[in-house]
């Protein structure tokens, strides 16, 4: 078992000391996070502007159909 644990061990150190620390300081995960928030918080601003906005929006096209069949006939 001790054989099987320092094997283990060697190889956990031998990964560790080819990765550089320019690989440990990649910020491609990093930006895609920040972009995906920026997308959720766009996301949720819309969703609440159309909510808050319904009636208006509503009326909006209500009165563009109304006027549309007034003037059709």
């Amino acid at each position: 078992m001790r054989w099987f644990t320092y094997k283990i061990q060697s190889l956990l150190l031998a990964g560790l000391e080819r990765t550089s620390p320019t690989r440990l300081r990649r910020e491609e995960g990093q930006t895609f996070v920040e972009y995906a928030m920026i997308l959720a918080l766009v996301g949720v601003t819309l969703v609440a502007a159309l909510t808050f906005l319904r009636n208006k929006i509503d009326a909006f096209y209500t009165q563009i159909g109304n006027d549309f069949a007034a003037a059709t006939s």
